[in-house]
């Protein structure tokens, strides 16, 4: 059986979170690309509705990592389209630029920011999305950890205890969403060096750090990925629109990695 991409995911309704740029934008895009109504979610309003604009999609404004805002989402969603297929918990943060981010040196207010928003806040989707998702006949919740989940990151400490925190939660997800019947999988998808605003932030403080320029930094980290390149966030968004996609059916619980090789190496 051939596939259309055009309309691979017709009749889907999808949620993306931390929409408004980066691997969030590339996501929303392709999966309206590909026939899904989306519904991109941002707590950047300027930046969101833009990009919700440029693709079709319906915008609405939403901290992640508060849970009023969780049921004030699903709601609006519920009573716009009335169903929900896909939900990709996408949004994410390093936490405060410029703060010291190893064991010894995070602070407590830095760690609590960032698990709130990567891990309270995908944990938050999946407990307020699940219902809707269920009551709407099944889908697919994808959730955006990372390589830092998967190797020691003594430099982003917070940020890899709280992705390897999504990529358990992905799995237990997966395994109550599938013994309770709601023909939902749950899949985490691991991204490796992807230059995105985050990872630039971040060279820009090793490249401070070392008295060297940005790009020097960015040459190194480049020149430990097996395959030798930079990932596009479409090179994600891809590997999304697949899991969002009846082709997936039979996959739950899984964490997939999209990192050019660099956990074969590192």
């Amino acid at each position: 059986m051939s596939i259309s991409f055009a309309t691979r995911l017709a009749g889907k309704v999808a949620l993306v979170t931390g929409a408004a740029r980066g691997i969030g934008s590339a996501v929303a895009a392709l999966l309206a690309e590909q026939g899904a109504q989306v519904v991109a979610s941002d707590i950047n309003a300027d930046e969101g509705a833009k990009t919700a604009a440029a693709i079709g999609a319906r915008f609405l404004q939403g901290d992640v990592s508060n849970e009023p805002d969780w049921i004030r989402l699903v709601g609006i969603v519920r009573g716009e389209f009335g169903r929900l297929h896909v939900l990709v918990n996408n949004a994410g943060s390093e936490g405060v630029p410029g703060a010291r981010k190893d064991p010894e040196g995070t602070g407590v207010e830095d760690w609590d920011q960032i698990f709130g928003i990567n891990c309270r806040g995908t944990f938050l989707g999946c407990k307020h999305g699940v219902p809707l998702i269920a009551a709407s006949g099944g889908g697919s919740i994808v959730n955006l950890s990372s390589v830092a989940a998967l190797v020691p990151v003594p430099f982003i400490a917070a940020y890899g205890a709280a992705k390897a925190a999504v990529q358990h939660l992905s799995t237990t997800v997966a395994l109550h969403c599938a013994r309770s019947g709601y023909q939902i999988r749950c899949n985490s998808v691991h991204p490796g060096q992807v230059r995105t605003p985050m990872l630039n932030t971040l060279f820009e403080r090793w490249a401070t750090e070392q008295g060297v320029p940005t790009e020097r930094i960015a040459d190194q980290v480049r020149a430990g990925i097996p395959l030798g390149a930079f990932q596009e966030p479409l090179d994600i968004a891809h590997l999304v629109a697949f899991l969002a996609s009846d082709e997936s059916r039979y996959i739950t619980g899984q964490a997939l990695v999209v990192d050019g090789g660099f956990t074969l190496v590192t």
